[in-house]
């Protein structure tokens, strides 16, 4: 079992998963000091839920991450593109959202990824 944890959820740089983890941390950040801004009352279970929804994907967007930047390494290869650097943030913040949005779906592609990459490396 530690092998299995330790292969995946490990399997990230610790570099990598704290710069990334990092970043996620300003989705949660936002949505509740906008919701403590708009003294929005909610039930408790809504509150509950939405704080259970951002802590799992806060933790989960490195791997959704790490998935994302795969796949758009393997499209574009080495090209290099130069774009305006308002658009290219705009399309990066973007893209962050979209994966922390969806790292619940997204990361587990990556857990399974990182798995099978380090369970061949032990051999």
């Amino acid at each position: 079992m530690r092998s299995l944890i330790w292969k995946t959820f490990g399997g990230l740089s610790k570099a990598y998963y704290m710069r990334q983890f990092f970043f996620a941390m300003m989705f949660p950040i936002i949505i509740f000091m906008a919701l403590y801004q708009t003294m929005q009352v909610m039930p408790p279970e809504t509150l509950i839920f939405l704080a259970g929804f951002a802590a799992i994907n806060t933790f989960l967007y490195p791997y959704a991450r790490f998935v994302y930047e795969s796949i758009i390494g393997f499209i574009l290869g080495d090209n290099m593109f130069i774009i305006n650097g308002i658009v290219m943030l705009v399309a990066k913040l973007m893209t962050m959202t979209i994966c922390w949005a969806a790292a619940i779906m997204i990361a587990p592609l990556g857990l399974v990824y990182l798995y099978f990459y380090h369970s061949r490396q032990e051999k």
